[in-house]
């Protein structure tokens, strides 16, 4: 039988513990009959060749024909409905038919799992997974990592804000072989300790939201740390975009590639970026992904900025079938030999973080962050769209360092030269009750509509 560590162009481990829990989790896993390494196989396939079309129709039939057959908020549908002729869907719709959605053949069982979102954009929801979604999850994750550099059993320290449901266990860390470190706060003492832990603790991979790894990083080059000593050898992103500078500069400060998970909590880690650059693979074996206009259920063009819609092949305790989860991207589906791979060539994030320039054209909000992130007195900054032609820029940092008109000059000509943006001076930009920190935020209703404020 084929072995996971046999699998070629990752890092080997470096301490007996390390290669102990991850020979142990797969052994395990063999006992069981081999369920997760079988898809983590099925992963690396898919990765190389691309996800058969034929079977992806066939198991996104599978679904709805399950979902119709199983669940109240489907049950008027026939079993062989089109895809494309079932409602898309939000969160918000889960929460109202909350029981219409739950599977009548999983509702009872005992194996499911309920993953709860952080709630940083709204009411948190919780997502009801039944088992082999879970290790569907599971796998994933692990190939993922793989292609980001880390494997289970290495030192790891993830970085977030450690609310209750999701907290580990001292013995759940202890197996794990990870560190929880708090990001609720990050003032230079809080930045400086959890630097010392990582460089203490031989910590090999760092996991967490973009916005705090951001802040080490800017710690590092402001106080000059002496980055001798760090293991690190992966750096994972999590559920924020980064900036193109950041990303450069924490690969130069720990010397180890630096590539962003896709991710949301309901559904789990379904792409990853390519190295050196803004795109990311999708994981097609686990996700069917629609890129649709933003005013319309019909599909985007190529090229164009849409919703991603994601149908989820693997959980049938809770079908999520044409969800939009809120983020928008541009796409590429290339198709060979009867499979396909997707590329999402531009991502966007959250509708509410996307620009709109004064001809009402969307605008990629890195060119609020890949312009702002080095800028000299600059702590903390905000830009926010209020009207068609009106934005703010707020500012923590201190006003006689920070080049204003030199920040306005880096972005108008992506914005339009008749662009209003006034800029304000604020002691503190608080982050979201999730610990993640909102660098744009857009007012408008739609584009071409303003707030009124």
């Amino acid at each position: 039988m084929r072995r996971v560590e046999n699998i070629g162009g990752f890092p080997a481990h470096d301490t007996f513990g390390e290669k102990a829990r991850f020979s142990a989790y797969f052994a395990l896993d063999a006992l069981r009959g081999g369920p997760v390494a079988e898809r983590v196989f099925s992963d690396l396939e898919a990765y190389k060749h691309g996800t058969s079309v034929q079977k992806t129709r066939e198991r996104i039939g599978n679904l709805i024909a399950h979902a119709a057959g199983t669940t109240a908020f489907y049950a008027g549908f026939s079993p062989d409905t089109p895809l494309t002729e079932l409602p898309v869907v939000n969160k918000d719709t889960f929460r109202e038919h909350y029981d219409e959605f739950l599977s009548s053949a999983y509702r009872d069982a005992k194996n499911n799992r309920v993953m709860t979102t952080s709630g940083s954009t709204g009411t948190p929801f919780a997502m009801v997974q039944d088992r082999r979604k879970a290790l569907c999850n599971t796998a994933d994750s692990i190939f993922l990592s793989m292609l980001g550099g880390y494997r289970i059993g290495e030192k790891t320290a993830f970085i977030r804000v450690w609310v209750k449901n999701v907290r580990k266990s001292p013995l759940q860390q202890f197996a794990e072989n990870s560190l929880m470190m708090e990001s609720s706060s990050l003032s230079d003492e809080s930045i400086a300790g959890m630097l010392k832990t990582i460089r203490d603790e031989k910590v090999k991979c760092l996991t967490g939201y973009a916005s705090a790894l951001g802040e080490i990083s800017r710690y590092i080059d402001r106080t000059g740390y002496d980055m001798s000593g760090f293991c690190v050898h992966s750096i994972l992103p999590i559920s924020e975009s980064m900036p193109d500078p950041v990303r450069e500069r924490l690969r130069e400060q720990f010397g180890c590639p630096v590539r962003s998970y896709y991710s949301n909590e309901e559904n789990g880690i379904m792409g990853l970026e390519f190295e050196h650059t803004d795109s990311y693979y999708i994981n097609s074996e686990s996700y069917y992904y629609e890129i649709l206009k933003m005013d319309s259920d019909e599909p985007a063009g190529e090229g164009e900025p849409g919703r991603i819609v994601i149908t989820d092949l693997t959980n049938y305790a809770f079908p999520v079938i044409r969800y939009d989860n809120g983020d928008t991207a541009v796409a590429k589906k290339t198709m060979r030999d009867g499979r396909f791979r997707l590329t999402l060539t531009s991502l966007y994030g959250r509708r509410s973080d996307m620009l709109y320039d004064t001809r009402g054209r969307a605008v990629t909000p890195y060119v609020i962050t890949n312009n702002f992130w080095d800028v000299q007195g600059v702590r903390q900054y905000k830009f926010i769209q209020t009207g068609p032609r009106t934005y703010i820029l707020r500012l923590n940092g201190d006003p006689s360092e920070i080049d204003t008109a030199g920040m306005l000059s880096r972005i108008r000509p992506a914005l339009g030269e008749d662009a209003d943006i006034r800029v304000e001076f604020t002691d503190e930009i608080p982050v979201l009750a999730s610990g993640k920190r909102k660098y744009i935020e857009n007012l408008m209703t739609r584009p071409g509509q303003g707030t009124g404020a």
